[in-house]
Order: structure tokens, then C-alpha cells, then sequence
């Protein structure tokens, strides 16, 4: 069991630090080198940067140190440890790149699309891993908490909108702040992409009347669970009985094969569910 953990601590860390290593990529190679403002605390790190000129890395770090604070109160010092590795780790792979002098694209437009992307991308790994590169990442994990029902790239995103504007005031670089919303707004879907998938699960509701023999079917071949919803047609006024089922994507086509086999007459409603939590699922006890 303790080798299992040490094994599963290690992948988190280095899905850690491969996310945090793309994250400063995308933001230093794509969005600092075209002055498309990042939001967040690199947003804010990047605006003093350009009115002292000091290290954008050394200020995130300079910057995250009352959050923090504040995050080791709230989430212990596990969270604390990981999202700290994380920040340390992005915000010296920032002035390294910076160093560098490594020119990709001067497309403004390209910039924002690949920097979204790419940030989207490393953010969305380190979230996985149960850390974050520290600034409005725990802000928004905080709001998560109180408000589940919203994403947490949604969230980013909004807090991000309002370091791009401030940005964008101070230096009067509207093109390059409304090309950093693009950016932003990529990166959001890119999160929640790596985090729940494309589509996590589908919903599926099935009327039929041999529902007895599918319902059995679903649990003993596709070995997942069904529900009976007791139901009535609308015209005909009979009693029915609909089975409702949660499936993997993967499974649409052996499920319509099922209820073939049994009933040609059935009727079957597909939806997209975004989450799906219990047993073949996610856990339910990951809401944080």
C-alpha cells in the first residue's frame, strides 16, 4: 500500500512539473514575447514587468506568497507542498525561457491560439495532479468550492478578464488584450478538457417494451447499472417503464445493439452528461 502511494506521489509530481513546464513555454515563448497579458498573477507579474522591468518569474513568486498563506489555511499543507512545487517550478522555467532568446512566431494571432493552448494544456495537467501554479488557480479553486456547479477553467477565465483589462488601460494595447482573451478563453476550454474529458459520460434513457429483458441485459453484458422510471404515454395513456443508464461514449454502439436485439420498436434518447460520479465513474468524493 506505501509503495503504491510513493508511486502514485511520484507520477503526480511529474504530471506537476511536465504541466508547469508547459505552462511557462506557452506563456513566455508565445504570449510575453507577443505582449499578449496572461491574466492571473502572471498577468499582474507581466504588467510590473513592463513598468520596472523586473523578472516576471521572481515577481509571480513575490506575489503568490500572501496566497499562499491563505491556501495553506484553507487545504493543509499537502495542496500547499504541491501547488508550491508548481509555482517555483513554472515561475523559474519563465526566466529561463526568457534567457533564451527564442523567437517562435511574431503572428500575434498564432501567438494567442498556440499560448492558449499550450498554457491551457500545462494548467489543465498540474489541476489533474491535485496542485496548481498558485495565483487565481486557488482563488478559483476556492470559488469551486463554494460555487460546484461552475468549471474551473469558467472561473479562471473570469478572473483572468479582469487583469487582461487592466492591462490593456495601462498600456493601451486593446488589439493585443482583446488577442489575450482568445488566448484565455482556450485555455479554459483546454482545462476542462484535460480534466473531464470531451465528453464524460452519456445519459441514456430507454423506452421499450420488453424493458425487463434489456434492463438485464445492460447490468449482465455492459455490466452497468440501470434504473426503472415509471413513466406514461402521452397519446395512449399505457403505463411504461423507462430505463435510465449512465455509459461511457465507448458504449453507444453495443448499447444500440442491445436494445436491438430485444426490441426493435424501442425508443431511445441519447444525451451528453459532463460528469458522471459513482461506482465505473469518477469518485463521488472528488469535489474539491
Amino acid at each position: 500500500m506505501k509503495k503504491n502511494s510513493a508511486v502514485a506521489l511520484i507520477i503526480a509530481y511529474i504530471k506537476i512539473a511536465v504541466g508547469a513546464a508547459c505552462y511557462a513555454a506557452g506563456f513566455q515563448l508565445f504570449l510575453y514575447d507577443n505582449a499578449i497579458a496572461s491574466g492571473g498573477v502572471s498577468g499582474i507579474a507581466m504588467t510590473v514587468n513592463y513598468l520596472t522591468g523586473l523578472p516576471v518569474g521572481m515577481l509571480i513568486i513575490a506575489i503568490n506568497i500572501p496566497i499562499f498563506l491563505f491556501a495553506w489555511k484553507k487545504y493543509g499543507t499537502k495542496f500547499l507542498i504541491a501547488s508550491l512545487f508548481g509555482m517555483v517550478f513554472s515561475s523559474l522555467l519563465v526566466d529561463l525561457f526568457a534567457t533564451l532568446s527564442i523567437s517562435i512566431t511574431s503572428e500575434i494571432f498564432l501567438a494567442s491560439v498556440y499560448g492558449g493552448i499550450l498554457t491551457g494544456f500545462g494548467l489543465g495537467l498540474v489541476y489533474s495532479a491535485g496542485g496548481t501554479t498558485g495565483g487565481v488557480d486557488i482563488v478559483a479553486k476556492f470559488l469551486r468550492s463554494r460555487y460546484p456547479f461552475i468549471n474551473l477553467g469558467t472561473l479562471i477565465l473570469s478572473l483572468d478578464v479582469v487583469v487582461i483589462l487592466i492591462f490593456a488601460i495601462l498600456f493601451k494595447k486593446y488589439d493585443n488584450s482583446l488577442y489575450a482573451i482568445i488566448a484565455m478563453f482556450l485555455a479554459s476550454k483546454v482545462i476542462d478538457l484535460v480534466l473531464y474529458g470531451a465528453s464524460n459520460s452519456k445519459l441514456c434513457y430507454i423506452i421499450a417494451d420488453k424493458h425487463d429483458e434489456i434492463k438485464t441485459a445492460i447490468v449482465n453484458k455492459m455490466e452497468r447499472g440501470a434504473t426503472l422510471l415509471k413513466g406514461e404515454g402521452a397519446y395512449t395513456g399505457r403505463e411504461k417503464q423507462i430505463i435510465l443508464c449512465a455509459i461511457k461514449p465507448q458504449q453507444i454502439v453495443k448499447l444500440r445493439r442491445l436494445v436491438n436485439e430485444y426490441d426493435e420498436d424501442a425508443f431511445v434518447i441519447v444525451c451528453d452528461s459532463r460528469e458522471v460520479f459513482g461506482n465505473g465513474f469518477s469518485s463521488i468524493a472528488d469535489f474539491d
